[in-house]
């Protein structure tokens, strides 16, 4: 039996906290969080025995094996290393951190403890992503030349998961002073490790990121809404193919629109999580003459919950672990420099009409 802890006691929390309980292996034992009537509620939506408001307190018992860390990205790192130098394995929320020195130093600390580590991204427990990158692997695409990979979201023209503009879980993450990273940081994440998990690392960046005005003076009570809600990256992998890789709040029509698809020279693959998790299309053999898709069935993967928990028991660390998240954090870092240094060329000339 796995005795797990929970840090943090916000939304997301809640998804750890009902994966974990519905695993027979593991008891989650205690949450803790600054707001200890938020974690008193917390406790009693989820049976949790015990409560904490303090980290540390929390850290010094023996009979916790394991954390799961669901704090806001900017305080990743300290909670993280604080479990780490207590002995405690960790799942940690993505990103990682808020760059990726911390990031390293996180990865560093982990492997020198020698605890589980790993970082929660969700969308590896997808079976098309597992099917697309074993195709990619068995040369089945041939030599991979290009990638589109888009993570569409719409919460800023849409009230399907509620009022952005009146709730503090969202507008915390428009504002650079709460913390958030933007579009980029938050979910800009996901997309680049859905990319990049089946064709391989990349390599070269570019990137253009965008703040649209939202609100008065884009100000909504204390948070001001300057953290970025759209991106756009080119970039180039360890293999040599380009991809088109995009992340927006602004994708009228899309919830969570989680979408990939890979070029190769001898076939292709795509794959829509909006349409199903275990299922994707190829493009193989002679149907590349007549650009005839098929349906491919996907098997079942395990969850990043369970996998955490099985290295566990196994001593294996297993993926995505912090390592992966530091590699992420320094394509998240390379993109808001090259933002920053806006090396496009601006056209200037009359519009034809």
């Amino acid at each position: 039996m796995i005795r797990l802890a929970i840090l943090g006691a916000g939304g997301m929390a809640a998804e750890h906290a009902r994966q974990f309980n519905a695993m027979d292996n593991v008891e989650i034992v205690a949450v803790c969080d600054l707001d200890a009537a938020k974690a008193r509620d917390f406790a009693h939506q989820h049976s949790i025995a015990d409560v904490h408001d303090d980290l540390i307190e929390m850290l010094a018992r023996e009979d916790i094996q394991a954390i799961s860390n669901v704090t806001p990205d900017g305080v990743h790192k300290a909670t993280s290393l604080a479990a780490i130098a207590a002995g405690k394995h960790v799942l940690c929320e993505k990103p990682l951190a808020t760059n990726a020195a911390d990031a390293q130093e996180m990865a560093e600390a982990a492997r020198q403890a020698g605890v589980i580590n790993m970082i929660n991204l969700s969308y590896r427990d997808a079976p098309a992503l597992h099917k697309a990158r074993e195709l990619v692997n068995s040369g089945a695409l041939g030599r991979i030349m290009h990638v589109d990979a888009r993570y569409s979201q719409s919460w800023l023209v849409s009230h399907a998961w509620g009022r952005w503009d009146k709730d503090p879980q969202w507008l915390w993450r428009l504002s650079q002073a709460h913390g958030s990273k933007g579009v980029l940081g938050d979910v800009g994440v996901h997309i680049l490790d859905f990319a990049s998990f089946p064709v391989g690392n990349i390599s070269r960046v570019n990137c253009r990121l965008k703040c649209f005005d939202k609100a008065p003076d884009n100000r909504i009570g204390d948070y001001v809404l300057d953290a970025n809600d759209s991106a756009v990256m080119t970039v180039e992998f360890d293999g040599g193919a380009l991809g088109c890789i995009q992340a927006t709040r602004w994708a009228t029509g899309h919830q969570n629109t989680v979408a990939l698809s890979i070029h190769g020279d001898r076939g292709a693959l795509r794959l829509d999580l909006d349409k199903a998790w275990d299922h994707l299309d190829v493009c193989l053999g002679e149907d590349v003459h007549t650009s005839r898709w098929t349906e491919v069935e996907a098997p079942a993967t395990p969850s990043i919950y369970q996998r955490f928990v099985a290295s566990i028991m196994h001593g294996v660390n297993d993926a995505p672990d912090f390592a992966r998240g530091a590699e992420l954090q320094e394509v998240l870092d390379a993109c808001f420099e090259a933002d920053a240094g806006d090396t496009a060329c601006t056209l200037h000339g009359d519009v034809l009409v």
